[in-house]
């Protein structure tokens, strides 16, 4: 959901996206949901021994931080800021990696359930893919009606989710 809430807001920015540019966005967003997990699930096996205790923890703070970043961003916003264009790489790696740290925490508790990582991070970066590509346009076309909400919502969402991981672990 931040990727596709970024993606929505970022075709509101570019205006009039080509699809090669929804592509670009896509790709980077999309590649960054699979390798996360990757990159901490190989961690997690490494020393899952002590990150069993505490992935819930480091699962619900990460989502409270990009939560709570989406939702100042909604609210405060960052309009007329010619440093945020979506299609510059520096921006777009940014973008990337600040949507998928959430899927970091996925890694980490595949890690501590000893499951396989590979069909999980495949439907992952396709699904964001597709919801990316997709959020492109649909920012370009309604996102300008619900302007900074779209970002707002996103961010309410990653809470909620970081409260249930938190909730389920602890019950």
């Amino acid at each position: 959901m931040d990727a596709f809430a970024v993606a929505v807001v970022s075709g509101v920015i570019i205006k009039r996206p080509r699809i090669s540019q929804a592509m670009l966005i896509a790709l980077f967003f999309g590649g960054f949901q699979m390798l996360m997990p990757v990159v901490s699930w190989n961690l997690g096996n490494i020393v899952s021994v002590w990150l069993c205790h505490v992935d819930h923890w480091i699962a619900f703070a990460l989502l409270l931080l990009v939560g709570v970043k989406m939702i100042h961003e909604g609210i405060v916003g960052n309009d007329g800021d010619p440093d945020l264009n979506p299609l510059h790489i520096p921006v777009l790696l940014t973008l990337a990696v600040a949507t998928s740290i959430d899927a970091a925490a996925v890694g980490l508790s595949f890690a501590c359930l000893k499951m396989s990582i590979v069909q999980p991070i495949i439907i992952i970066g396709l699904t964001t893919f597709v919801f990316s590509f997709v959020g492109v346009f649909i920012g370009d076309r309604v996102g300008k009606l619900f302007g900074k909400r779209v970002e707002i919502f996103g961010g309410v969402l990653l809470l909620l989710i970081g409260i249930r991981i938190l909730v389920e672990h602890l019950g």
